[in-house]
């Protein structure tokens, strides 16, 4: 039940953030905005990390290099969800990079990528999708 809430704390904030985050470059500019926000993520983590963190940084050593790039994906997120939203209502563009993040996910897990378990997709998961792609579709028209 808690893997609910906290994806539900995260689908909130990533709406109310790719709104802030728009307007935010629309003041002062797409990159210099994704460097606030990165940069204030960054700091914001290492007092965190540096209060409450109990990991082992140099286990960094030993993790798939393929892995590290995650902080290159969080450059890719900022700016493309400030760029999606600029183009498109909130609503469909949310809607629309849901559905992405669902595909890949299903994906991933389908095909047991990055070490997760495989989990079959049925018919039912397909219609799902199918589902939601109409319904993006239908908050497009006008």
């Amino acid at each position: 039940m808690i893997g609910f809430l906290f994806s539900i704390i995260a689908g909130a904030a990533m709406s109310v953030q790719g709104v802030m985050n728009t307007r935010l470059s629309d003041k002062m500019g797409l990159w210099e905005a994704n460097a606030f926000v990165q940069g204030t993520a960054f700091v914001l983590s290492l007092l965190v990390a540096l209060i409450f963190g109990k990991g082992d940084t140099g286990a960094i050593r030993s993790v798939p290099k393929g892995y590290l790039l995650g902080g290159v994906l969080g450059l890719v997120i900022t700016v493309t969800v400030m760029l999606s939203i600029k183009g498109l209502d909130v609503t469909v563009a949310i809607s629309a990079i849901l559905i992405a993040q669902l595909l890949v996910a299903a994906l991933i897990d389908g095909l047991g990528w990055m070490g997760q378990e495989k989990v079959p997709m049925g018919w039912k998961q397909y219609v799902g999708v199918a589902l939601m792609l109409g319904g993006v579709v239908l908050m497009k028209l006008k």
